[in-house]
């Protein structure tokens, strides 16, 4: 089963995040395998990091939480919270599958959180800017928390229209880029 985990920054871990550079991607080597898409997101500037997005297939939430929290920059307080959701994979790919590439263009994580009743359960039609999207899910699947999405857009406003605004209690958009280890 898939999950989609996000690891929000603390404002001042940067230092932090490079003193553990390398712990970071070694634990993340040990999951490279079940990775459907990773990467950073950014603060407006694009310089800054603001979190960490990692979407894997793992066997249960108990894996899932155990990938989220034993994670090297967690440990050490790098992040102030842990996004962590079931998530189906509707483009039944990886991010290393998107026909765009990994380069080229503006990358955005889009994070519909959810109200009420489901919304944008399947893939939004003439979308061939999506590189991941997904429902989130309650950690049995059956209940609708909200939608995930990365997708490459000329702007946040062209990204966050992946979603159906008034279907949300919040939409955020996140600056993206692919992940993993420098080739």
């Amino acid at each position: 089963m898939a999950f989609f985990c996000y690891h929000r920054d603390r404002s001042d871990s940067m230092a932090l995040r490079r003193e553990l550079l390398e712990e970071h991607w070694s634990y993340m080597d040990r999951y490279a395998a079940q990775m459907i898409a990773r990467g950073p997101t950014f603060a407006a500037d694009g310089d800054i990091p603001t979190g960490s997005v990692h979407i894997l297939d793992l066997p249960d939430p108990a894996a899932a939480r155990a990938f989220a929290f034993d994670e090297p920059n967690y440990q050490a307080g790098a992040y102030r919270d842990v996004l962590l959701r079931r998530w189906r994979n509707t483009l039944g790919r990886t991010m290393w599958d998107f026909p765009g590439g990994r380069t080229g263009g503006n990358r955005y994580l889009v994070l519909g959180l959810g109200a009420g009743q489901a919304a944008d359960l399947d893939v939004p039609p003439d979308r061939p800017d999506l590189i991941a999207y997904g429902p989130l899910l309650s950690d049995d699947g059956a209940t609708w928390l909200g939608t995930a999405a990365l997708v490459r857009a000329a702007d946040p406003d062209e990204a966050r229209a992946v979603l159906i605004p008034d279907r949300y209690a919040e939409i955020e958009v996140h600056d993206w880029a692919f992940g993993g280890r420098p080739s």
